[in-house]
């Protein structure tokens, strides 16, 4: 279920604390990153903060005061991308979109983000910018192999025809399973894409044509002898 952004405050330790993970559940603290700035929609950003990246979601705590942070589950993330172009936004950032689950139709008004009192259901552009812009690549990264362990989840009457994206260690790990495993991809597999007619697939298509033929002829004989015997007990 996609929830958007939403308050964090569960906080443990000294100082400003850590967030506290749903270690339960398998969550995982994957990095830190401290003295990171974080803008909400087009509101002015928030005073430095430190941003924890975990294997389920993105947690921004405010450094200045312990009851402000913010969270968003990567299932929430519809994109993000790393912005270093001036006249997109004043400061090189990593800019997020997310997925609000709410009802598309309606209009956010822009003037509401910029209230004192901020719904937190409506943000759908959220921007993490860190005081150290060198270490974009960094975290782009982190948020790519995060989201890459929480895929999007199937919902019924999308099982078919939607899932023909796979990574090449997929592919390796598919076509390695086993020699009589059915699936064969060529190591690249941005070549393959819509190139089914190997040698392999043509081989064993031979193959089975062969058998099929080879079944025919059995099949007569033993008509052949079925007849041969009724004539004969005649």
């Amino acid at each position: 279920m996609v929830i958007g952004l939403r308050q964090f405050v569960a906080r443990v330790g000294n100082g400003a604390g850590e967030p506290v993970l749903d270690t339960d559940n398998g969550e995982e603290l994957v990095h830190v990153q401290p003295s990171v700035s974080l803008a909400l929609g087009n509101r002015a950003p928030e005073s430095p903060g430190t941003l924890y990246i975990t294997t389920k979601q993105v947690i921004w705590l405010s450094d200045v005061d312990s009851a402000k942070g913010y969270a968003v589950d990567f299932l929430s993330l519809s994109l993000h991308a790393v912005s270093r172009d001036p006249e997109a936004y004043h400061s090189p950032c990593i800019y997020t979109q997310i997925e609000t689950g709410a009802d598309e139709d309606v209009s956010e008004d822009s003037d509401s983000e910029c209230n004192e009192v901020l719904d937190l259901s409506k943000v759908t552009e959220m921007r993490l910018i860190p005081s150290d812009a060198s270490q974009l690549d960094t975290l782009f990264q982190m948020f790519c192999e995060c989201a890459e362990l929480n895929p999007e989840p199937i919902e019924e009457g999308e099982e078919e025809g939607q899932n023909w994206v796979f990574s090449a260690d997929q592919l390796e790990h598919e076509a390695g399973e086993g020699d009589d495993s059915e699936w064969h991809f060529p190591q690249n597999p941005t070549n393959s894409i819509g190139h089914s007619n190997s040698d392999h697939d043509l081989a064993r298509t031979v193959l089975e044509l062969q058998i099929n033929d080879q079944r025919f002829e059995d099949a007569e004989e033993m008509e052949q002898v079925s007849d041969s015997s009724h004539h004969h007990h005649q």
